[in-house]
């Protein structure tokens, strides 16, 4: 027989949508429920701590990781007596959730947020993107070291083990559209290839050094879109044609075999140049570029050597989530699921705030990234619990947040150097 009272007591602990609701323009409840429904997880519904209020738990460990498990849940839920689980209870929860739903609810909702009017989205109509790479310290439990590996020199291993992620990010927006995450031995040029398919017909990609080779130069050409990289000074590359900006057309090829016999070889353009700030690391050395932008009139010398520099912004975003958004040097997850598990909740984090930052610069008609990062995760955090119950409470209050975060503009950037001195 139904006990009516224990029933009652259970339905009003259970979680409400409330404060959740505040976000639903950036993730739509509906995609949560679809990848729910995709990957099976929405079969077994727990009356405690259903999937879909998981998956947003989740999230906000991406957004409040300096706080404990109760804490975040407390950000979450309004107070209702006996209603916020133990930690353990959480942790559960998290392992029955897996990491499935969070990476396809990443691939599902992150998009592409510059505009042909975004200051830095754009160079001549495409869409600028960089690839890099960072990785973080996770737990030093024996599950996350055989499934992560940690670095070290022949005198000793690294006090923890390191996860690797590899992303794909659109510099005029800093949002992490496409991202990997593998064991940090897997190097970053093997996971280039995994990324490099994504690529649309209307992106530049900009990337380091470390990532050219004939094969990467062919995956881009196959997608259709365009390249410009840094070179290493000890790759050879014979002019083939001088151009009237000072650069030169020339191939590249996949050894040196296939050099000698001309065969197989990729048309590129190669800009040499050098800088001469003189306190400026580098200076007076020379500089190589290879893109497969051949046309010199359209594409001047001086206009891409300043373009390739919009590349950095990857590095400023990666500072974003690691050091502003993380806030804690290692992570908190003991199994490599939920490392995995945590680091896309990290990601969707970051793009929820870089949305909100996108939408409060288009009232304002500024550049987003004049805007700031951690003022703007601090507003978030603020004002996430105030959020109202009423509808119409909650779009004045969605109103109202993106108003405070157009306020935290910057001050215009300096041009910042790091001269190699002893001070």
């Amino acid at each position: 027989m139904i006990d009516i009272g224990k029933e009652a007591d259970a339905c009003a602990s259970w979680p409400t949508r409330e404060r959740l609701r505040a976000l639903k323009r950036i993730i739509p409840r509906a995609r949560v429920e679809e990848v729910l429904a995709r990957t099976g997880h929405d079969r077994a519904p727990c009356s405690r701590l259903p999937a879909w209020f998981m998956v947003w738990f989740v999230i906000a460990l991406g957004l409040f990781c300096c706080d404990c498990y109760r804490q975040v849940f407390r950000w979450l839920q309004p107070f209702r007596k006996g209603s916020t689980p133990q930690r353990t209870t959480l942790c559960e929860a998290r392992k029955r959730l897996g990491v499935a739903p969070m990476r396809l609810l990443a691939e599902q909702v992150i998009r592409l947020q510059g505009k042909p009017d975004t200051p830095g989205a754009f160079y001549r109509g495409m869409r600028t993107m960089a690839l890099d790479g960072f990785v973080v310290d996770v737990p030093d439990t024996p599950a996350n070291s055989r499934a992560f590996g940690r670095p070290g020199s022949s005198r000793a291993p690294a006090a923890f083990p390191q996860a690797r992620v590899l992303a794909l990010c659109e510099t005029g927006s800093h949002v992490f559209w496409r991202s990997l995450i593998k064991p940090c031995s897997c190097g970053e040029v093997t996971m280039a290839h995994y990324l490099l398919r994504y690529l649309q017909s209307d992106m530049l990609l900009l990337w380091d050094r470390g990532f050219l080779s004939y094969q990467t130069v062919s995956e881009v050409r196959q997608q259709g879109a365009h390249l410009l990289a840094r070179i290493k000074s000890n790759l050879i590359f014979k002019p083939i044609r001088a151009l009237h900006d000072g650069s030169y057309l020339s191939k590249i090829y996949r050894n040196s075999s296939d050099r000698q016999k001309d065969r197989d070889g990729i048309l590129v353009r190669i800009i040499e140049y050098t800088l001469d700030d003189a306190g400026r690391p580098g200076s007076g050395e020379p500089h190589r570029l290879l893109t497969n932008l051949l046309d010199e009139r359209l594409d001047p010398a001086e206009a891409l050597i300043v373009g390739y520099h919009e590349r950095w912004e990857e590095e400023l975003a990666i500072d974003e989530l690691k050091t502003h958004q993380r806030g804690r040097p290692v992570l908190r997850s003991q199994t490599p699921g939920g490392v995995v598990q945590e680091l896309y909740g990290l990601v969707l984090g970051h793009y929820i705030v870089r949305v909100l930052m996108q939408e409060a610069a288009t009232t304002q008609g500024i550049d987003p990234r004049r805007l700031s990062f951690s003022g703007s995760l601090k507003i978030l955090r603020c004002r996430l619990p105030e959020c109202p119950v009423s509808r119409r409470g909650c779009s004045q209050w969605y109103r109202n947040l993106i108003a405070e975060i157009a306020e935290e503009v910057l001050e215009p950037r300096r041009n910042r150097i790091n001269p190699r001195v002893i001070k």
